[in-house]
């Protein structure tokens, strides 16, 4: 197999060949992506030594060699030292005509799991806004006329009994204020996308955030400079780097650190029920060391109307989960203590939309 072979640079999952000494011989772009290394800083490395799976897998790996073999596990962590492990599905194979060499194949669980928590969260988000917007407007002309009545009455009562009518209108008028917020939630327009430079979208974001609810916050940036323009419309993507900026900043608390990567993973590709689908390499990771999610809520986390805030209206994710889904993008979190990363994956911008824009200056 030719490491310029075309079918296994394209390959869409993860695939390393190794020799008959377990060295590596050959590492696809997809693997170089996946862990976050060169293939000439991986080739002729020991496998065990960059691929590090929590599962005792020498001597059965030896044995699919020795007898010629697939060796299939399920639900491995794999880890590289410089990430958290994944959870993984490995497929393990003798390469023929080459005799001692063996591939593998590597299928991340925890991407499959992202599609399937998103295509959740974009119906059940469908169904809230319907259903938040016929509230919001019923419940919005009552309460008009109970803030009316709690004013008429309170010309004629004592300043004892005027707490009562000042608390009556005061919690009127929060209600109105978040249902107000649910009914922007239903109303957000489409985007209007043209190419984007998600680095001066992130810069905004970042010097916003500092000069507001995250001063008392350390904002790092890890930028890949080369990342192509993304296809979206600016504000809103603006719109959702704030809300996680913001989220990230309150978990902190009074002091802790962000840090803002952007990468390019030209694996990664979304594929929906219907079949259709589309490349999302650019990968924007909003990472902060707060406490982290309530383990019951993560799975639910950008649901509308859940939150793990006292007093918060579970809006603000739900919101960004719409705008990203608009996009055609997909955020997902993993969180544990001391680690809570959000992440948007988002196409580039086509060469269509590219040459309109161009035209348009």
């Amino acid at each position: 197999m030719s490491a310029h072979n075309p079918i296994w640079n394209s390959l869409p999952v993860p695939g390393l060949v190794v020799d008959a000494d377990d060295k590596i011989l050959r590492i696809n772009p997809a693997a170089e992506t996946f862990l976050n290394a060169s293939a000439k800083s991986m080739v002729g490395q020991p496998i065990w030594d960059k691929v590090m799976i929590d599962a005792p897998l020498e001597e059965a790996f030896q044995r699919a060699r020795e007898h010629g073999t697939p060796l299939f596990v399920n639900d491995a962590d794999l880890g590289t030292g410089n990430a958290p492990p994944v959870q993984c599905n490995l497929q393990i194979a003798p390469l023929a005509d080459a005799p001692g060499e063996m591939l593998f194949l590597i299928s991340s669980r925890e991407l499959a799991g992202r599609m399937t928590r998103s295509n959740g969260v974009k119906s059940s988000a469908k169904s809230a806004i319907g259903m938040a917007e016929m509230l919001a407007h019923e419940i919005k002309n009552p309460l008009a006329g109970i803030t009316g009545a709690a004013q008429l009455l309170s010309m004629n009562l004592s300043t004892e009994d005027l707490e009562l009518t000042d608390l009556i209108v005061e919690e009127s008028r929060r209600i109105v204020k978040l249902l107000e917020q649910v009914e922007q939630f239903g109303n957000l327009s489409l985007p209007q996308k043209k190419p984007v430079n998600i680095h001066d979208v992130l810069d905004r974001a970042r010097r916003s955030a500092l000069v507001s609810y995250g001063a008392h916050m350390e904002i790092v940036e890890d930028y890949d400079p080369s990342l192509p323009p993304a296809e979206g419309d600016a504000d809103q993507l603006l719109q959702v780097v704030l809300n996680l900026l913001k989220n990230a900043s309150e978990a902190a608390g009074d002091s802790g650190k962000i840090r803002i990567r952007t990468y390019y993973e030209h694996s990664f590709r979304m594929r929906r029920a219907d079949g259709t689908g589309q490349p999302l390499p650019l990968q924007i990771e909003v990472i902060d060391d707060g406490p982290g999610l309530p383990q019951h809520l993560e799975g639910d986390v950008f649901d509308p109307f859940v939150s793990g805030r006292e007093n918060g209206t579970g809006l603000g994710l739900a919101l960004v989960s719409k705008i990203i889904s608009d996009h055609g993008g997909l955020i997902t979190v993993d969180s544990v203590p001391g680690r809570t990363v959000f992440k948007l994956s988002l196409p580039r911008a086509s060469k269509e939309t590219l040459k309109k824009y161009e035209e348009s200056l």
